[in-house]
Order: C-alpha cells, then sequence, then structure tokens
C-alpha cells in the first residue's frame, strides 16, 4: 500500500536556509507573514495532504469519475466533495488571493508548497482547484469592475470553480484555427457555439456553479490567433448584480477515457448557445490566455514535482525493508537471510537519481513562486519588471523538466520494486501512469522547448537568460574562495559559460536557418534545466554549511551534489552534441523516406 509523508524537514530548508523566505516575506510587505505563520501553514497544510487526500489517492484511480451520458453530469470518485468541502472551508481555495475578495493574501511561495502537497497527496483532485487560479488572475487582471464583484469572491471562496477552455477537436496548440463562435446579443451578453475538449474540471458536483474561460471568436474577427477572444461563460447563467438563474446552454459530452489521472474530469465540453461576456477587449484573448496559461504551467511542474516525492518515498521504504540478494562486497548484515536491496549500487542509482531530481527541482519551483511575489509586490518598478523576465524565462524550464524527471522519477522508482512495482497493491504503477500527462496538458514539452528557445530567448534577445547567468556569477563569484564549495563552483562556471556560448551558436545559425531553432529545442530546453539544477546543488550545499542543520544533514546535501555533479549533469554533454549536430540530420529526409502506411 502507497503512504505519503510531506517532505517537512526538505521544504523548510528549501524555504528558510536556501531561500530565505523570511526576508523575502518582510522585503515585499508581507507584514503578518513571519516564520510562525509559514510554519503553521505547512504544517495544517501537510496534515491535509497525509489524512485527507492521501488515502482517496487508490481509490480515485480505482473508481474514476462517472458520466451521466442522460443528463451530462459528472460524479468524481468517493470522498472527493467532502474533501473539498473541508479544502474550501479552511480558506486554501484563497490562501495566496488578494483579501479584498475573500482570499487569504498570503505570498504565492506559500502557495507553491501547497501545491507540491496536494499533489503529492493526490494529484487527480488537486486539479480540482487548480484552474480556478487562473481564471481568477485572468479577471484580475482583463476583467471589468463588475465581473471582478461578481465572479472572484465565489472562485476565491470555493463557492465556485473555474476552468480553461482553449482545445478543441481540430487544433490544440494552433489556437488560430478554433472553430468556436461568439455573437453578440442586444443585452450586451453573447451567444457561444462549439467544442472543447479536454477541459480538466469541466463539469462535477463539487460546487453550484462552474466558471468557464473560452476562447472563441467574434463575427468581425480577423484571421488565425489575432481573431480570437476571450468569454467568461458560467454553467448556471448569472446576471452583472450576482443573480444566478437556470442552466446554461453548456454541456459535458464525454469524459475522456484516460491512461491516468482517473479520478480527474477531463471532459468534452459543448457549448450550444450558451450565454457569456466578454473579458477584456475584441480580439485580444491571447493575451489573457498566456495570465492563465502560465499560471497552469508553473502548477504542473510542481504536480511532476509531487509524484516524484511520493514515489520516491516508497521506492525508498521497500529499498530500504526489502532482502534480497547480498551486497557485491559481503554481507552487510550477516545475520539475516539477505541484505536489503539499498545495499546495490543500481538501486542506489535509481534511489539518488529521484533524491538529486527532486531536491533541485523543488528549488528551481519554489524560486519561481518567489519571482511571482516580487513582480507583484516589490516597491521598485525595476524589481517587478527583473522578476517578471526571469520567471517567463524559468517557466518553461520549470514545466517541462519537472514533469518530464516525474516520468524518469516514477519509473526508478517502480524498478526498485521490481515486479511488485507492475502491480497495484503498492501504488507505483499509478504513479507512471499519472505522470504521464503531466508532460502533455498545458503545452506538450515539445511546445514548452520552442517556447524558452523560441519567444523567451531569441525573441528577447536572451533577455532571461542573461539576467540567470548573472545571479550564478554573483553566486560563484560570492564562494569562488571557499575550500568546501570548490568541487561544485568550477564546474558551475564553466558550464554557465558553456551554456551562453551554446545559445548564442543556436541563434547565430538560426538567423540564416529557422529550422535551426526547432532541432535544437528540446535538447536546449534539457540542457538549460540540468545546468540550472547544478545552481541549485551548489546553493544548497552552501546554504546546508551555514546552516544549523544536524551534520548528518549537511553531509546528506553535499553527497547527493555530488552525486548529481557526478553521475547527472553529464548528461548535458549529448544535449551539447545533439544541438552542435545542427538541423541537416532531422530535415534532410523527405516525408516519403519515413516509409509507407
Amino acid at each position: 500500500m502507497s503512504s505519503y509523508k510531506a517532505p517537512l524537514d526538505d521544504l523548510r530548508f528549501a524555504l528558510y536556509d536556501v531561500l530565505g523566505a523570511e526576508a523575502h516575506f518582510e522585503k515585499l510587505g508581507f507584514a503578518e507573514v513571519n516564520r510562525e505563520l509559514a510554519d503553521a501553514v505547512l504544517d495544517e497544510a501537510a496534515r491535509f495532504a497525509e489524512t485527507v487526500l492521501a488515502p482517496l489517492n487508490r481509490v480515485g484511480d480505482e473508481v474514476g469519475c462517472k458520466f451521466d451520458k442522460a443528463t451530462g453530469d459528472v460524479t468524481p470518485p468517493p470522498g472527493f466533495k467532502e474533501a473539498f468541502d473541508q479544502f474550501a472551508e479552511g480558506g486554501w481555495t484563497g490562501l495566496t488571493n488578494d483579501p479584498e475578495h475573500g482570499g487569504q493574501g498570503m505570498p504565492a511561495l506559500l502557495g507553491g508548497v501547497m501545491t507540491e502537497l496536494v499533489d503529492a497527496g493526490n494529484l487527480a483532485w488537486g486539479n480540482f482547484p487548480m484552474l480556478s487560479h487562473g481564471a481568477v488572475k485572468a479577471l484580475e487582471t482583463y476583467g471589468e469592475d463588475w465581473q471582478k464583484e461578481v465572479f472572484l469572491k465565489p472562485l476565491i471562496t470555493g463557492q465556485w470553480t473555474g476552468t480553461m477552455c482553449l482545445t478543441e477537436p481540430h487544433c490544440g496548440t494552433d489556437l488560430g484555427l478554433l472553430k468556436t463562435r461568439a455573437e453578440p446579443l442586444a443585452d450586451g451578453k453573447y451567444s457561444i457555439t462549439g467544442t472543447k475538449i479536454f477541459i480538466t474540471a469541466g463539469e462535477h458536483n463539487l460546487v453550484p456553479n462552474i466558471i468557464h474561460l473560452v476562447l472563441a471568436k467574434l463575427p468581425d474577427a480577423p484571421p488565425g490567433a489575432k481573431g480570437i477572444s476571450l468569454f467568461v461563460v458560467p454553467k448556471f447563467k448569472v446576471e452583472r448584480d450576482g443573480t444566478q438563474h437556470e442552466r446554461n446552454a453548456v454541456r459535458c459530452g464525454a469524459l475522456e477515457h484516460k491512461m491516468g489521472i482517473h479520478g480527474s474530469a477531463t471532459c468534452v465540453m459543448n457549448f450550444d448557445g450558451a450565454e457569456g461576456y466578454l473579458v477584456g477587449e475584441p480580439h485580444k484573448g491571447l493575451q489573457a490566455m498566456f495570465v492563465m496559461m502560465n499560471s497552469a504551467r508553473l502548477g504542473v511542474g510542481v504536480q511532476g514535482l509531487g509524484l516524484s516525492e511520493r514515489a520516491y518515498q516508497n521506492a525508498l521504504r521497500y529499498a530500504r525493508e526489502r532482502l534480497q540478494s547480498r551486497s557485491l562486497s559481503g554481507p552487510k548484515n550477516p545475520d539475516k537471510p539477505a541484505d536489503p536491496l539499498i545495499v546495490q549500487p543500481d538501486v542506489r542509482r535509481m534511489l539518488l537519481s529521484q533524491k538529486s531530481l527532486i531536491e533541485a527541482g523543488r528549488l528551481l519551483s519554489l524560486h519561481c513562486y518567489s519571482l511571482l511575489d516580487e513582480a507583484e509586490h516589490a516597491s521598485d518598478a525595476a524589481v517587478r519588471e527583473r522578476a517578471h523576465t526571469l520567471v517567463s524565462f524559468l517557466t518553461p524550464i520549470s514545466k517541462a523538466c519537472l514533469t518530464e524527471w516525474s516520468i524518469e522519477n516514477t519509473y526508478n522508482a517502480l524498478q526498485c520494486f521490481g515486479g511488485h512495482g507492475y502491480i497495484a497493491e503498492h501504488g507505483m504503477e499509478q504513479y507512471a501512469r499519472d505522470a504521464r500527462i503531466t508532460t502533455l496538458y498545458e503545452g506538450t514539452t515539445g511546445i514548452q522547448s520552442l517556447d524558452l528557445i523560441g519567444r523567451k530567448t531569441a525573441a528577447t534577445q536572451g533577455a532571461g537568460l542573461k539576467l540567470f547567468l548573472a545571479e550564478i556569477e554573483a553566486f560563484v563569484k560570492q564562494h569562488e574562495g571557499e575550500a568546501a564549495l570548490a568541487e561544485f563552483i568550477a564546474p558551475l562556471r564553466a558550464k554557465c559559460n558553456e551554456w551562453g556560448k551554446l545559445t548564442i551558436d543556436v541563434l547565430t545559425r538560426a538567423a540564416s536557418n529557422p529550422e535551426e531553432l526547432g532541432a535544437a529545442s528540446t535538447d536546449y530546453l534539457f540542457y538549460s534545466g540540468y545546468v540550472t539544477l547544478a545552481y541549485w546543488w551548489a546553493r544548497s550545499v552552501a546554504a546546508a554549511n551555514a546552516s544549523s542543520k544536524p551534520q548528518a544533514f549537511k553531509d546528506a546535501k553535499r553527497d547527493t551534489a555530488r552525486f548529481y555533479y557526478a553521475r547527472m549533469l553529464p548528461r548535458t554533454l549529448g544535449h551539447k552534441a545533439a544541438i552542435e549536430a545542427g538541423a541537416d540530420a532531422l530535415m534532410a529526409l523527405p516525408d516519403a523516406g519515413f516509409g509507407a502506411i
């Protein structure tokens, strides 16, 4: 049976020792958020994840959501509604939102921690409240005053939930092809008609109303992506004064049959002249969509992290308990019939691979959330702009790498169990299935790669990369004379110099051949991810050395960092070689050369 224990020691180390959360809160004006309050938030979120959500994880997978074809109603797995009621009553749905609209006003950094705990406890359940946050951000940024008044408080307090309705059967990433139409009505509303697919939490009975944010095109829309507008379409009609009426003409047409996250309602949504309101300016819907998308992308990265952590905990426990074979260097437990699995070098390789990716990946994720705080709350406009540029650059790295690594981590966890990993009782096969979706929704890994090298690097002349490399160089200069960090500082500096040179080389080649960006994109993303984690491991060792943590904790950080630098960072060599190989080997083969079908 799978279990979960919130990694509070490492979370607190990440927050306070590495990221300096206490100074971060004070600097940004979170006057009431001290360490005592932050620790209380962590403790209670951990309790909820461990005792409420984690026990529902298996039943969510086995029972799944139920769809009533006659009514279009969707019923989540047993216990999901009661858990959501507790979550909303505890104020968790609005933890980081503005108190003006019913939120708790906590920093995004604490919200990132809460998200990891929820997703490790029960990723499928965590999908129900997840997209409400993006809907709130879009309405806060682009909604009219009356829309904020009517929609924000119910979303923030968990009375309602929100969705993001983008994808259609014939178009995924290329939203310029969407066919959903919005016709103006005489009363200022719009009639929305079209079909959306893959809509997370599109229909359920956890709350009485669901607020859909829908991309559609007006009759006078210019062609392509420039003609997209955003509309808010409630499940039950809502007037401008907040009055609710009858059921709107929006209905779930089917539930997707998925390989994982069975407890999450992934819906086909049919809009048949549903009434809605325009959000923001006509034909400017993509701007608002990216507000939602960027929030969701960071959240999905955390889903990968949470799955990795839970799988690792169970693999570690099994490797310590399972007796099988003897150590290659002689018995370690001579009084027992065999040694535990953890004495085997290859089992240790799998465990250390997971540990090294999880602990540094956690810092990458939380750093992104701290940048969101700075981008919104810093008093200095230059600080806000820097944070915005930096988090924009790091978001595709965080989303893609943490989710791709979750596939590797859950695979390694399953391997530690051997044949027992393949059967349902231990839970490993569920994590391996659930992890797959995290690399797909909110933009596949390929989309994240193109976003990083294209929109976030080439289009900005490397603005985000320059800021990040400058941050790393400042850390290197601060510690370059310390003997305790010498084994990490020199390789880190060399990799950062190489990262900058690789970037210039790719962009130079792309100036004469645009295919070079696409050809290099995925390898460039992973190269960036591994160097980013090298930075966080060096910072972890420095922070551990300076902390009052027990020596065993400090030693574990140093030894794991050594493993990462010796065994994981060299993966950049393969990615570098592939980047330097250029586009020719990818583009030379004619379509017919792929074979007849």
